[in-house]
This record gives C-alpha cells, structure tokens and sequence, in this order.
C-alpha cells in the first residue's frame, strides 16, 4: 500500500499536494442503502493510499435536507445520519491521517439551509426583530409589498433571488429559496463562522475549502442591478454581492484561526479580473484558491500554454502556489467533454444532447492528466477521474439538481457528474442515482488488473511524481516545440510533452521514457493526443 511521500510535519504540504475530491453521496455504499456513506469511506481508504493522493477534500456531510447537494447545511456540527455519525467521521480523519492522508471539510458561509435554527427563528420572530437580522429581510416593493425588493439575478438561470414569507416580508437567497443568504455584515454571523473552523480544526482535520468565497459580503443597501455598468467594479463601483473589499477582512480573521492550528484553506472564486482574484492569496488571506480558468480552457495547445502562463504570473506576487483541477462536482466529466466539437467548459452552453466521441475524450483526458500532473503547485483530482468515468445521461425523471429545474428543464445539471461510482462489475443496490448499464467496464476491480487502464496510469503518475519529487515544486521552463505541442522541462531537467497537433511529434533527447499517456508510434515519436513524462 503506497502512501503519502510529503513530509508528516511539513507546513507546506499543501504546496505541492495531490488532493482528492470525495463526494461522499456517490463514493461508497457502506451499508447497502443506495447511498454513499463514512464506513463506505473508510473501506475504500486502503484504494485512496495505493492511489497515492496526499489529502481528501469532502464535500459539505453535515446535517442537510440536500436541496442542494448538502451545500444547505443545516447544522456544521452534525454529520447527516445518511452519512453516519460525528464519532464516524473523527475516525475517518484520523484513520486517513495514519495513512499519510490529510482531511480537508467544505464550508459554505454565504447561505445556510431553511432548516438550520437561525432561520427558523427568524421566521418565527417576525419582521423587525434580531433574528431576522441575521439574514437579509426587506418589505416588498409594489402597493401591497407584493413585488421583489430587488433584480439581483440567481446563480442558478432563470430564476429570481427573493421569496416572500406569510407575514410580508422577503428573503434574499442567491441560489435556491432553500438557501437563505446570511448578513456578513452581523457579528455574530462572523463568530458562528470563527467557531465551526476551531470545531474542525480541533477534530484534526488540515484544511476548509470556502465554497462561493466571493459572493458573502452585501452592499447594505441591496440595490438594484438595472442601470448600474457591467463593470469592471471597484472602489465606488463596487458590485453589490460579488468580490467585495470588506470581505477581504473576514478572511484575515479567518486566516488568523487557522493559524492557530497550521490549517489551510482553498477558495472557490470565480473571478476575471487577475488583480482582484490574486488579493485573495495575500499572505495573511487565503493560502490557495481554485485556477478555474484552467479548467474552463479548451483543449488547445495556445490556449493551455497561456492558461498555464496567466496562471503561474498571477500568483507568483503573492507567493501562492497554483492549483489545477481538470473537473469538479458542479463540471461536465473530462472524458466527456473532451470527446466534444467545443472542449472548453461553460455553465451556460450546458444542453441535453451535446455529441460526444468517448474514444477520442478518454485519449485527451489520459494526456491532460500527465499535464496537469506536472505543472509546479497542487492539484485536485475529482473522484472518478482515475476511472475515466464519462457524463452519465441521468433520466429526466431521476434528475435532483436544483440547477436544472430553476433552469425550467434547459439546463441538464450537474447530476451527470455526481453518478455513484462503480467499484465493481455489479451496480450499487438502489443507488440515489442510477448507474449506467455499461458502467461496470469502469469498474475500479477491473481497472486494477489492467496495466493500460485509466486507474494505473494515475497510480504510475502520482508514484512518478512522488519519487521524482521535482513535478510539484519549482520552475516551469517551456522548451521549443512546433505548433500545437507543449513541452516544458521541471527542475532535475524532467521533461513533459504533450501533442495535441495532428502530426506525430518526435520527443527530444532523452535517457528514459518515464511514463506515456499512449502507446509511442515507434521509439520516440509522440502520437496526437498524447503526453509523455521523460527524463533527460
């Protein structure tokens, strides 16, 4: 059983990590009840250390009535019962950490659930009082207050952000109405905040993932977006919900918490503006946030090397290391939408029955494996990717994702992405999402026995890049290479080349040939579509 190579102690682990993304609703099946679960987790953590990944991130277990996937928690503190137990879970984390694998939890401060105490008393309260405080409460507009107070649009299309409660009064909610939106602006919002990270700090997990990081702090005055610019805001301009300068504050107070106990965090922010995003990786901010540009990037050699460049430039003045991640749980599957005429990835060009050729995206998605692998920072590998599971076409009337249904049916979702995972041959019994006839060639049994399988090439990979020891840190040189060919050297001189051209290219000098995604054509000639690891 392989098992982490970083250092046991090391404070900058986290540089360098491979992370693995657990949905835990479709990783295991514990007890056979169609759902994934902690004991399923637990079994599958002798997979996870020959797999030779560095830390686990788990998407929200806490207690959730899943109107969103567990992104509306309804108490931090409670693992759900479908999940299993708080004593289950410090198990986990310290049966992994034997193992040489950290624990990163998810924490989602922008909203909370409708079941969680707070807004259940501030519904009970009624208009006026502190509880309703805690969120953000306004009268309607119109005669009878019987319009929205604002246009603020969702961040699930097609559909509004404010519903109306019996006694008037309406509640903003950025994504669904079954996620109240908190008012950042109220101390003891920031102190709850303060307190689930000391919980989980103190249970031994190393790290959070801040899901929505940019969109927690509100312009008190909740003004319209009609008539306002496009953008880009700053200063005066600033936007109402989204990147605001008195969030930068928040994180610093986090930043000091975290402190106390060597922990990390990773941010989700989704921004375009390279100055605005870099300020949350200041020192004494965040210590990492997810590079979605590289995600989002088409497969095309010029694009990746600029993605790959803007990337490494961006965070080189603040001292952060990148990360790269290929696909996520809210993200069409690599294999999938690399087999399309349109590689990239956008949430609004998501539609029902977008071809795809699976042969030809399994071969890209090999092949960017090795590139991200060996680009200088850490990297997050979502659950299944090492098994090359493609999209799975949910059936309409299976489907669970809010995004979808606020979408009035045009947007497929992300279930697609979030199909329990086939360990072996035989499906899951009853499982919360149906797993494809033919899913059981992907099966993790099968693929371990296969040498040419998508599972050893990242076993090989992730050996490779632990014993070299040079793929993680350090300098990224790119070496002279034709159109439509990447290659870049890494420190001790390692070299990777991608082909993503339609000629085969011939691979520079070397003295051993340390992994491939594909089969050479001949000795030395790189076949399209493929990458390889070399060393000088």
């Amino acid at each position: 059983m392989a098992a982490s190579a970083l250092p046991e102690n090391d404070p900058d682990w986290w540089r360098t990590a491979v992370i693995y993304q657990v949905y835990v609703r479709s990783f295991a099946d514990g007890d056979g009840d169609g759902t994934g679960d902690l004991a399923g987790v637990r079994a599958r953590l002798p997979y996870l250390a020959a797999l030779g990944v560095d830390a686990l991130w788990f998407t929200p277990w806490y207690l959730s009535p899943l109107a969103d996937g567990g992104y509306d928690v309804a108490d931090y503190r409670t693992i759900d019962p479908a999940f299993g137990t708080l004593a289950e879970a410090e198990k986990l984390i310290a049966e992994a950490r034997a193992l040489g694998i950290r624990t990163i939890v998810d924490i989602v401060p922008n909203h909370v659930s409708d079941r969680h105490p707070w807004f259940r008393a501030a519904l009970a309260a009624g208009p006026g009082s502190p509880e309703r405080e805690l969120f953000h409460f306004r009268p309607g507009r119109g005669p009878d207050g019987g319009l929205p107070p604002g246009d603020w649009p969702s961040q699930f299309a097609g559909a509004g952000t404010w519903t109306r409660v019996p006694d008037g009064e309406w509640y903003l909610h950025l994504f669904t109405p079954q996620q109240p939106d908190l008012n950042w602006a109220h101390p003891a919002v920031r102190r709850e905040h303060e307190d689930v990270l000391r919980f989980w700090f103190e249970r031994g997990v190393a790290g959070v993932r801040i899901d929505s990081a940019a969109l927690l702090a509100k312009d008190p005055a909740l003004p319209d977006l009609a008539g306002r610019p496009a953008g880009p805001w700053s200063g005066p301009e600033q936007h109402p919900y989204i990147d605001r300068d008195e969030l930068h504050e928040v994180y610093r107070s986090w930043r000091a918490v975290a402190d106390e106990y060597g922990g990390v965090f990773v941010g989700e922010v989704w921004l375009p503006d390279t100055e605005r995003f870099t300020r949350y990786l200041r020192p004494d901010e965040l210590h990492t946030a997810f590079n979605f540009a590289f995600l989002a990037c088409p497969w095309d050699a010029g694009r990746l090397r600029a993605a790959v460049d803007d990337t490494l430039a961006e965070h080189a003045p603040v001292g952060a290391p990148a990360t790269w991640v290929l696909c996520n749980h809210d993200v069409t599957r690599t294999v999938t939408r690399y087999g399309r005429a349109d590689t990239g990835f956008d949430f609004a060009a998501k539609a029902f029955g977008t071809p795809t050729d699976p042969v030809l995206g399994t071969r890209r998605a090999r092949a960017a494996a090795l590139l991200t692998l060996a680009l200088p920072g850490s990297v997050y590998v979502y659950q299944g990717e090492e098994l090359g599971l493609p999209e799975a076409d949910v059936p309409l009337d299976r489907i669970q994702d809010p995004m979808h249904f606020r979408s009035g049916g045009r947007d497929p979702g992300r279930d697609g992405c979030r199909v329990p995972l086939p360990w072996t041959a035989e499906p899951w019994r009853t499982p919360w999402l149906p797993q494809p006839a033919d899913w059981g060639a992907y099966a993790a049994d099968r693929q371990e026995a296969d040498p040419g399988s998508m599972l050893s090439l990242y076993r090989a990979a992730l050996a490779l890049r632990r014993g070299a020891g040079a793929f993680g840190a350090g300098e990224l040189r790119w070496l002279p290479s034709p159109a439509g060919v990447l290659v870049f050297a890494r420190p001790d001189g390692l070299v990777c080349a991608v082909n993503l051209s339609p000629e085969p290219y011939a691979l520079p000098a070397h003295a051993e040939l340390l992994l491939s995604s594909d089969p050479l054509d001949g000795r030395s000639r790189l076949p399209q579509d493929t990458a390889a690891w070399l060393r000088p």
